[in-house]
């Protein structure tokens, strides 16, 4: 089965039902149009959210690491597959690199919102170590670790606004 969302995201042959497949492209999301890092990093807030909820601030770290490691296994297939560096279609990076930035959030709808802004942002610029790793590191391990540096960013940006900028008041006072 060839799965063929827009022009360009094809898995060439592969299975969306493959293993490496569903994780890399996080269950397809990576396929969809326009900015697939955007529809992954959106599409990883329902699961980040559950996570939160049911395990805490320590299940969301351990889902990190299990995405990040999961992510450097598949990402290396399809970029073997496809036969380029970090294909658009392979998203699983800004999974895991959502979740590291929601670690220390309170899990609010503010908190989600910021962190999908902000983590997108950092993803864009990818201030160092970032930039290093996009340009150094090759095949799954480079796709995953520029965006999991780059979350680093985008943690402490949000918790240092959720510790000390008073963002319940000032939306309440918005009636938000």
């Amino acid at each position: 089965m060839k799965l063929q969302i827009t022009r360009g995201a094809s898995l060439q042959g592969m299975a969306l039902a493959h293993p490496a497949a569903l994780v890399a492209t996080w269950f397809g999301a990576g396929l969809l149009p326009f900015a697939p890092g955007t529809w992954g990093t959106l599409a990883a807030l329902p699961f980040a959210w559950i996570v939160q909820t049911w395990f805490g601030a320590l299940g969301l770290a351990v889902a990190t690491v299990l995405i990040t490691l999961a992510g450097i296994w598949a990402s290396d297939v399809m970029i073997r597959h496809l036969g380029r560096e970090d294909p658009g279609l392979v998203c699983v990076d800004e999974v895991a690199g959502v979740f590291l930035t929601l670690i220390f959030a309170p899990r609010t709808w503010w908190a989600y919102a910021l962190a999908f802004v902000l983590f997108r942002a950092v993803d864009i610029v990818k201030p160092f170590p970032a930039g290093w790793c996009d340009k150094h590191l090759h095949g799954g391990l480079g796709a995953m670790l520029d965006d999991v540096t780059a979350a680093i960013w985008s943690a402490a940006a949000l918790w240092l606004i959720a510790t000390y900028v008073p963002v319940e008041r000032i939306l309440a006072s918005f009636s938000l």
